[in-house]
């Protein structure tokens, strides 16, 4: 029986270090993410990969911030699908590349995805994810012209901010789910999916892109719940997660049930756009389908895969 996995790769995994963010080395960092990814492909593994994308989305922005005076900017969801295809295919080469000289002949394939979000959620009402540079008001507010919302950070300047809207489909799900049911390795939901709401029109169902980002666990979890994947595999900068992090009674945890796990999320035990997110996907996901979910760091995924370390959420 193929057993199939949607493995979550964090955003460490592309760029390893913030003195080193450029594109050969991101290069560098992906070959190696992909020696694991292929390492569970020659084990038997059929998988579906998703990525973050956040630095990326940064360093484009920035980009639109210094050429404004010559070229035209670029909205959010045109950033998301952008990244969405350079990432995809970094990994889709890398991981080809690797899979070939093991003589493993598994494609790969990346689908630039949408993710449905609801245009009436709580976070449109308080965007407050910061994204891009600091910058005048008066810049400010030629962003907020094209669209953006702004907002003053501090005495520190101007950003712009983005609500973060909890995802609720992947609209190409049954895309993926006809590659990989034909075999392929896929790439999908990038940077959490571009968010997209819909207009009802009689029968028919309009999409369009609103400004906004997917947290990228939480997109990956609804991809997994959506598939009937049978592993959800979340990548992180650590080999196994902790509670009391980083103090003389931090506890690392080996393997822990959806309702402990549950108790020590209300507990605080978790940071905000750090492991809370991770933590909250697993936890919805083996709730909803009574499967397992791991979370670890890349290089110890094979060791992970065997109970040898990482983080296993159980149903009971």
């Amino acid at each position: 029986m193929i057993k199939v996995a949607l493995v979550a790769v964090g955003g460490n995994s592309l760029i390893t270090r913030k003195d080193q963010p450029d594109v050969p080395h991101q290069w560098d960092a992906v070959r190696e993410t992909c020696r694991h990814l292929a390492d569970m492909v020659e084990a038997g593994w059929r998988l579906v990969i998703t990525h973050g994308n956040g630095p990326q989305v940064g360093y484009i922005m920035r980009r639109n911030e210094i050429a404004a005076h010559e070229v035209h900017t670029t909205p959010l969801d045109l950033i998301v699908a952008d990244t969405q295809g350079s990432i995809g295919y970094m990994l889709q080469q890398a991981l080809r590349n690797e899979l070939f000289s093991r003589g493993v002949g598994a494609p790969v394939v990346s689908v630039v995805t949408q993710v449905l979000v609801d245009r009436d959620d709580p976070a449109f009402q308080k965007p407050s994810k910061p994204v891009g540079s600091f910058m005048t008001e008066e810049d400010a507010r030629k962003f907020e012209a094209d669209g953006w919302q702004v907002v003053e950070d501090a005495g520190r300047g101007w950003r712009r901010v983005v609500a973060s809207p909890k995802p609720l489909e992947v609209i190409e799900e049954a895309s993926v789910r006809v590659l990989l049911d034909a075999g392929n390795v896929v790439i999908a939901a990038g940077g959490g999916g571009i968010p997209v709401v819909q207009n009802q029109s009689g029968e028919l169902r309009q999409l369009q892109g609103i400004y906004a980002v997917i947290d990228k666990d939480w997109a990956s979890g609804l991809l997994a719940e959506q598939l009937g994947i049978d592993l959800l595999l979340i990548s992180t900068g650590v080999s196994q997660i902790a509670i009391n992090f980083n103090t003389p009674q931090q506890q690392n945890l080996s393997q822990v049930t959806v309702d402990e796990l549950e108790r020590y999320l209300h507990e605080g035990h978790f940071a905000p756009g750090s492991m809370k997110p991770k933590v909250e996907a697993a936890i919805k996901f083996v709730r909803n389908t009574g499967k397992p979910a791991l979370i670890t760091s890349p290089p110890e995924i094979g060791k992970a895969l065997a109970h040898e370390t990482g983080t296993w959420i159980v149903a009971g």
